[in-house]
């Protein structure tokens, strides 16, 4: 038994052992051969001794009645439910072996008291013998390895109330067995002597109580056997219940009437269960009182050394107080010193002769008084002040920052006599501390602000902080990155380098320098430039990450204009001297088609080299062209009119299976630019439209106005600030993959067959582009079409139009929440940082299952601003219309790189719908956001 376990010093909780199990096994042993012995003896009619009933009973009533005393008393303590009616079972044996005592014939009277009938003392005994095993059952039942559920009342209440119910159920029995017996099935024979051996009415009604009355004792053993874990009082319950059913076995089922062997067999059966549960409570009872006497001979020995060690105690205790570095001071309640120890000497200057039998007003600025006055009556109260900072003066005036705590003196009584103070003086570490919490604060707004993605992780690589930056560099809050490891977010490829690197670092050297690739959660890659540290004192790496994909794409850009370049001084150089070749074969095939037009056969043969030279000079028109070095002749056009013109050439060129639109600028304005050049570069693009377009679609050439601004012109390092036209020609084709996308300006570069294409159509477009000083864009997606740019300078610098003065005009925002959907994330970031410069709050998604997800939520959102053409399975359109099911008030802004003619045409929005294109100015942008919001 573990020491403090108190529940478990009573046998109704104290866990049974194998020496408990193997004493009531032999018991149950022993029981068993007894009574295969006496077994052929119970018919054995023995002499009539009355005292015999009575000295049983009288004993078996006391057994009964102590054993209900000590269980109750084990109640008072344990509250136990279970136990209580196990007592009230050992009450109501008691009670009913009396009554049954009184009323058995021929003992007090000759039909015994209570208006005893012939059957009475029968059924007595059946409903005692029955009775019982139902207590039991209600035991264990309740019972569990702590003793069972508590009862929540009073005690005394509980067991008045079960004496009472008991008294009334014994009272309610012995009505039923006295006055109306004669309702009852007989028992015994007509004499009352015994059962009726050959009486067939009489005997089925016996053995049939006599069986019930076994078997309710059987499966009271039972239940209580499967009631696990067992406590000793268990342990003999169960041995009860087998000798009382040995009891009622020689007792009624095996006896052949009053005083024979088995009747009084039986009795000792049940006169022995009643001395089990008794013998161990008293064997208990002794124990505890043994274990009483140990304890308070360890008591008074405990109390002894507690003298000596309160006395030693004192004395360390006054020690300590001289050797304090903390100022000890001790108070009546009136504020009265009476204890002044060397530390409170130092920091208050006043000595302890000086201090003692002051008021503690002496140490106190005036503006601090009041404070004093309601310390010393919380203490007065009770309540103890811990680490109070406030400020006390020196003996030479000067005011101190301390910290103060307080706890009441009480005396041996337990009033509260006076006050107990400890002060530290906490001036200079204030003065650290503010130093410390500036710093703390410094870094944490830079840990905060920082564009850079700054984490912290322990050894293994689990995050445990990670800057704000994480949303705007990988896409996950910091939230959902801490408490995971780095395993989860960096490409699986560069997880063994990274782990070197945090080896190495752990290893001494201290700064590393290294690049990593982690994983957007919008699944693409995100290269980062780290600069890591460790500490060793607090086992923490600090990295510092730098978003390369910018200073990549930049340098990409780059290297494929230098590539761009160098190819274009290649092709213009070659070019350049294959002129020279076909001019000399030229002008030489004139003189030599001259000299054998009478000879048919070398004449066709001149012919052939005159058309194969005129192909060679058109291949090299477009070498130049790429190159930027053809011979332009710009002059200031009408590019409106000039397109119009293409228009019409081109109706009859594509088919009828091609549908032609023109949406043309009605204040188009003029464009310093090579007409010839323009209206080849419109057809080579209507022409690879065309070839886009296999089974048919639509084809759309517009013009408009252009302002491409400094926000545009940082995107695209190519782009000068300033006043366009813009010609887009647009399909509804195949579309071009992303991998192509990046090589269509590329010379000879062709998806299409051998012999049906050089690859210099969108190559001599770019060229005549660049070398006109303009720009051009191309937006394309597989399966939906594309769409071609081409930005030409404005030829002249009248006044504004409407273009310019929206562009010049003061910008105007707001502060509503702005849904953002874009799939590139360079444009969202982009598109994210001008709408939050004017003002509005932003949310940003990737795809349009991510929008929905938001939608959803209950985030407010004023206004859906989405791509068109986006991954997924649905687009910006779709987008739209799932969201206005689930938000039916909300405003919505569509993007696109294609133009709005060129959408609606398409057919994938409706006319009418706000429509934002890229490129587009700051004002552009927030133009169409209020006329969105105000819509």
């Amino acid at each position: 038994m573990e020491a403090g376990d108190d529940r478990n010093i009573f046998l109704s909780t104290l866990p049974a052992t194998n020496r408990d199990r193997h004493i009531a096994l032999g018991v149950v042993i022993v029981s068993t051969i007894f009574f295969g012995v006496t077994l052929p003896f119970s018919r054995v009619q023995l002499p009539a001794v009355p005292a015999f009933v009575a000295s049983y009973q009288s004993a078996l009533a006391i057994n009964d009645l102590i054993t209900t005393i000590l269980l109750l008393s084990q109640f008072s303590l344990l509250r136990s439910r279970a136990l209580l009616v196990l007592a009230s079972g050992y009450l109501f044996t008691s009670v009913i072996a009396v009554v049954h005592g009184l009323t058995f014939p021929n003992l007090l009277t000759p039909t015994g008291l209570f208006n005893a009938g012939s059957q009475t003392t029968a059924w007595l005994y059946m409903i005692w013998h029955g009775g019982f095993p139902l207590f039991v059952l209600g035991y264990a039942l309740l019972k569990d390895k702590d003793g069972g559920r508590e009862i929540k009342g009073s005690v005394t209440e509980a067991i008045v109330w079960s004496i009472i119910a008991v008294f009334a159920a014994m009272a309610a029995a012995v009505y039923v067995v006295t006055e109306l017996h004669h309702l009852l099935p007989a028992l015994l024979d007509a004499k009352g002597g015994g059962p009726a051996l050959y009486g067939p009415s009489y005997r089925p009604a016996l053995y049939g109580a006599a069986i019930a009355v076994s078997l309710l004792n059987f499966a009271a053993l039972i239940v209580l056997w499967l009631r696990r874990p067992h406590s000793v009082l268990d342990i003999w319950i169960m041995v009860v219940l087998y000798a009382w059913l040995l009891d009622v076995v020689s007792s009624a089922l095996l006896n052949a009437g009053r005083f024979d062997f088995g009747f009084y067999i039986g009795r000792v059966y049940g006169l022995f269960a009643a001395c089990f549960v008794l013998a161990v409570l008293l064997l208990q009872n002794i124990n505890l009182q043994a274990r009483l006497s140990r304890l308070l001979h360890t008591m008074r020995r405990e109390s002894a050394s507690e003298q000596l060690r309160h006395g030693e105690r004192e004395r360390l205790f006054s020690a300590v107080v001289e050797s304090s570095n903390d100022a000890i001071i001790t108070q009546t309640l009136d504020g009265t010193i009476t204890g002044w120890n060397p530390a409170a000497e130092h920091l208050f200057g006043y000595t302890s002769i000086e201090a003692v039998g002051e008021h503690i007003d002496l140490i106190a600025p005036p503006e601090r008084l009041a404070e004093l006055r309601d310390i010393l009556a919380r203490i007065g109260r009770g309540e103890a002040i811990a680490h109070h900072e406030t400020q006390r003066k020196t003996r030479d005036g000067r005011i101190l920052d301390v910290s103060i705590s307080i706890s009441p003196l009480r005396s041996i009584s337990g009033e509260i006599v006076g006050a107990s103070k400890i002060a530290r003086d906490i001036t200079e570490s204030r003065k650290i501390q503010t130093a410390l919490n500036q710093e703390i604060e410094e870094r944490q707004r830079i840990f905060e602000t920082s564009q850079d993605l700054i984490l912290v992780t322990d050894t293994k690589g689990t995050f445990v902080q990670v800057s704000p930056s994480s949303m705007a560099i990988l896409g996950y809050r910091p939230e959902e990155m801490t408490g995971h490891t780095a395993v989860d977010f960096i490409h699986a490829d560069d997880l063994e380098s990274t782990r070197q690197e945090m080896r190495a670092a752990r290893r001494g050297h201290l700064m590393r320098n290294f690049e990593t690739r982690y994983v957007h959660k919008d699944g693409r890659i995100v290269n980062l430039s780290w600069m890591g540290a460790w500490s060793e004192p607090i086992h923490r790496h600090f990295f510092v990450g730098r978003d390369l994909t910018e200073k990549q794409a930049a340098e990409a850009h780059f290297h494929q204009a230098q590539k761009m370049d160098a190819v274009g001084q290649l092709t213009g150089g070659v070019a350049h001297d294959f002129n020279n070749i076909l001019t000399v074969i030229t002008g030489t095939i004139g003189i030599l088609a001259d000299a054998v037009a009478d000879e048919p056969q070398l004449s066709a043969i001149a012919k052939m080299i005159d058309d194969a030279a005129e192909r060679g000079a058109s291949l090299t028109k477009h070498l130049l062209a790429f190159a930027r070095r053809q011979p332009l002749q710009p002059r200031e056009i009408d590019v409106k009119t000039l397109v119009l013109e293409t228009t019409t050439l081109l109706r009859p060129t594509l088919g009828e299976h091609i549908q032609i639109s023109a949406q043309l600028a009605e204040d188009g304005w003029p464009a310093l630019v090579d007409p010839n050049q323009l209206t080849t570069a419109v057809l080579n693009l209507s022409l690879n439209a065309r070839d886009a377009m296999p089974f048919g679609g639509k084809l759309v050439i517009e013009t408009a106005n252009a302002y491409l601004d400094e926000s545009y012109a940082a995107m695209n390092t190519d782009v000068t600030v300033g006043n366009y036209v813009m010609v887009a020609v647009s399909d509804t084709g195949t579309g071009i993959s992303p991998e192509n996308l990046e090589r269509v300006f590329d010379p000879f570069f062709t998806t299409k067959e051998v012999g049906k294409g050089t690859g210099l159509g969108l190559s001599m477009v770019f060229g005549f582009v660049k070398q006109s000083n303009g720009h051009i864009k191309i937006y394309s997606e597989v399966g939906h079409g594309t769409t071609v740019k081409i930005y030409l300078p404005r030829a002249t610098g009248l006044s504004d139009t409407s273009v310019e003065s929206q562009a010049s005009a003061s910008i105007k925002g707001g502060h509503e929440t702005i849904l953002v959907v874009e799939d590139d994330a360079l444009v969202r970031r982009y598109v994210i940082t001008q709408i939050e410069s004017l003002g509005y709050k932003t949310l940003e998604a990737s795809r349009a299952s991510e929008a929905l997800k938001i939608i959803d939520s209950p985030k407010t959102i004023d206004l859906l601003f989405t791509d068109v053409i986006m991954p997924g399975s649905l687009n910006g359109r779709q987008l739209v219309d799932e969201a206005l099911v689930l938000r039916p008030a909300l405003k919505t802004l569509f993007t696109s790189g294609y133009t709005e003619n060129a959408i609606v045409h398409h057919g994938r929005l409706d006319t009418g719908v706000l429509l934002l294109t890229k490129p587009y100015r700051k004002s552009d942008l927030a133009r169409m956001i209020r006329l969105a919001l105000e819509s």
